[in-house]
């Protein structure tokens, strides 16, 4: 088991590896100067955190985060950021199947003069490869881009089901995780592939960034596993405050909703409103997202507001039975054990009462 333990959480990051040199040979590509091969350095932050999970968590996950899913996002979003900017203008002539039309003449071409013995398979094999890989050169820059942000979010997904998990998380919550985090994939590959494709915004450099910056804030919800997960409180003076129990109760509930509103739907919400009122742009998906948009955000206010009457009655049902109210998230018997010790206080006090009560009363007597 621990083998496999290993073995998940080297392949997983090897892949990440291996995505991040991608993005980075697009930039130099594109660009055409060897100095951005620098932003392949970054890979280092990545293998430092294999080698302090492998000795100190023995492949294991943390709590509530995720060091490599967010050390990947550092390696493979200025690579992003680089392919956007530059974003070629050239027409894209090659259809999806070219590519494999070419190879499959070249190997036919190759197959008629090759020997049958396994050397000249070989050479086969290796001239195959080699037109394969200039065909993929030829591919233009906006398939590129739009191809690593499929499979950079699509990693992101299958990267975090493969990585091992830590003894905090279940694998039911960790199921939970995914699942949200493939509608969330979706939602900012639409936002980013819809709203940089718009022609006039290709025109504005600095809508382009704020674009991107919003896109790049978006992705810092992946590192992190609170969506599933409950913040474990102890019965403390401390959490017998009202915000220290609503945020024990409802913390998952309370994360969703932020993530929702600060962002992902609250920032999409407010660029798309920004290209449609300040610079004009309207198309038929602009608005049908947009409006997507204020129905999440509707809805999930709404349920803030749901989560607040429960909890302002729950509070009130407890002081009525004259409870004390102690974390809601703890076992009952804790606020039993702290409503018998009240109890227990308040009768002792009752018995024995202050000394300078008594000595009070006899100097009146």
């Amino acid at each position: 088991m621990e083998l496999m333990v290993l073995l998940n959480a080297l392949v997983t990051r090897l892949l990440f590896v291996l995505h991040s040199l991608i993005g980075v040979w697009r930039v130099t590509a594109v660009k055409k100067e060897p100095k951005y091969w620098l932003l392949a350095l970054l890979n280092l932050l990545l293998c430092l955190e294999t080698g302090l999970t492998l000795k100190f968590k023995q492949g294991r996950g943390y709590k509530w985060f995720s060091p490599a899913i967010f050390l990947y996002l550092i390696c493979i979003v200025p690579s992003l950021w680089l392919l956007e900017i530059h974003h070629g203008t050239q027409y894209c002539g090659n259809e999806p199947g070219a590519v494999q039309v070419n190879v499959s003449n070249q190997d036919f071409n190759q197959s008629g003069d090759s020997s049958h013995g396994s050397e000249g398979t070989d050479h086969h094999i290796i001239q195959t490869a080699k037109v394969f890989v200039n065909q993929l050169s030829t591919i233009c820059e906006t398939v590129w881009t739009l191809a690593l942000h499929q499979t950079f979010l699509l990693l992101l997904v299958v990267g975090r089901w493969l990585l091992p998990i830590g003894v905090e998380i279940t694998r039911d919550q960790l199921s939970q995780l995914l699942l949200m985090f493939v509608g969330t994939a979706a939602d900012i590959l639409e936002f980013a592939s819809e709203t940089l494709d718009i022609e006039d915004v290709r025109k504005n450099y600095a809508l382009i960034n704020a674009i991107l910056a919003v896109w790049t804030w978006s992705m810092l919800q992946f590192p992190l596993d609170l969506a599933v997960q409950h913040i474990g409180c102890k019965p403390t003076a401390s959490t017998r405050r009202i915000p220290s129990l609503l945020l024990c109760r409802y913390s998952a509930e309370l994360w969703n909703i932020g993530v929702s509103l600060f962002i992902q739907d609250g920032p999409f919400f407010i660029v798309r409103s920004i290209l449609m009122g300040h610079f004009r742009i309207f198309n038929q998906m602009l608005v049908f997202f947009t409006a997507k948009n204020i129905l999440v955000v509707t809805l999930q206010l709404y349920r803030l507001a749901v989560i607040m009457l429960d909890f302002r009655a729950s509070i009130l049902q407890k002081s009525r039975k004259g409870e004390v109210s102690c974390c809601p998230c703890e076992p009952y018997e804790a606020s039993t054990h702290a409503t018998t010790d009240q109890d227990t206080n308040m009768k002792e006090f009752a018995a024995f009462p202050p000394k300078e009560e008594s000595q009070a009363l006899s100097e009146d007597q």
